[in-house]
């Protein structure tokens, strides 16, 4: 992705209140991040939720606490927000990823789905 999407990309967390992007760095370098999108809610007297996706460390800095830190920081971030809960859902099934997303304060305690737009190829777009 170039440095103009990214940018734009980042301003727009701008528009959601409470909502960012944490970045982990060790010496200039980003090692690791997640983002947090907090979420309007109309349901329990409008209080927010929050999302974390996106929870990223460079191969050759885990299990070093970066990870933990920058996820901490999200939630932390979300309770400064008033959520009243924060969600986030992971890709993958290695038990070393639930390890750490349990030991990090989650509980697998709901079933999530999805549904995913198929892809469109850039001559269908047309």
């Amino acid at each position: 992705m170039d440095e103009r999407k990214a940018k734009v990309i980042f301003q727009s967390f701008e528009h959601y209140a409470g909502s960012r992007i944490f970045i982990g760095l060790l010496d200039k370098a980003v090692v690791s991040s997640c983002a947090l999108v907090v979420v309007p809610n109309l349901t329990r007297s409008g209080t927010p939720y929050a999302l974390i996706e996106n929870v990223v460390t460079d191969t050759g800095f885990r299990k070093r606490g970066f990870g933990r830190a920058v996820l901490a920081a999200a939630v932390a971030a979300a309770w400064d927000a008033g959520c009243y809960k924060v969600m986030l859902l992971a890709g993958s099934k290695s038990p070393a990823i639930l390890s750490f997303y349990e030991n990090s304060g989650f509980s697998q305690n709901k079933t999530g789905f999805q549904i995913r737009r198929k892809a469109v190829r850039p001559e269908q777009a047309l």
